[in-house]
């Protein structure tokens, strides 16, 4: 279980990691797109686009249709639930590690005044 969602997380995030796949995923969330339309309005060659959207696709971040020679994309099943839930974890401990050293530096700040 840990290895799946190991895997599924490393996907998430790497398709993630690139802006032109991002902006496709803000793209197909208003509506669905061609693989064309898409590279259309990204500026780049279906080839390219095919290769961004497969990716996004691995992920099961996008899912994607064939009618005739179109090939569409809408979201995928995923809604990067376990994505959100992992960021929130490392917030959450940074946010304690933070606390502890804004401590100690008041702790530092209080020690400089009584040696004054």
């Amino acid at each position: 279980m840990v290895q799946f969602t190991a895997t599924r997380l490393d996907a998430s995030f790497a398709a993630l990691s690139d802006a032109t796949r991002r902006g496709v995923l803000e793209r197909l969330g208003r509506s669905g797109a061609s693989i064309t339309e898409l590279a259309d309005r990204f500026r780049m060659t279906l080839t390219g686009m095919k290769e961004h959207v497969g990716v996004l696709e691995q992920a099961g971040l996008v899912a994607t249709r064939k009618v005739g020679r179109v090939r569409t994309c809408r979201l995928g099943p995923r809604r990067l639930e376990e994505e959100a839930a992992w960021i929130e974890g490392h917030h959450q401990l940074w946010d304690a590690r933070f606390d502890a050293l804004d401590k100690v530096v008041e702790d530092l700040k209080r020690k400089e005044k009584v040696d004054e």
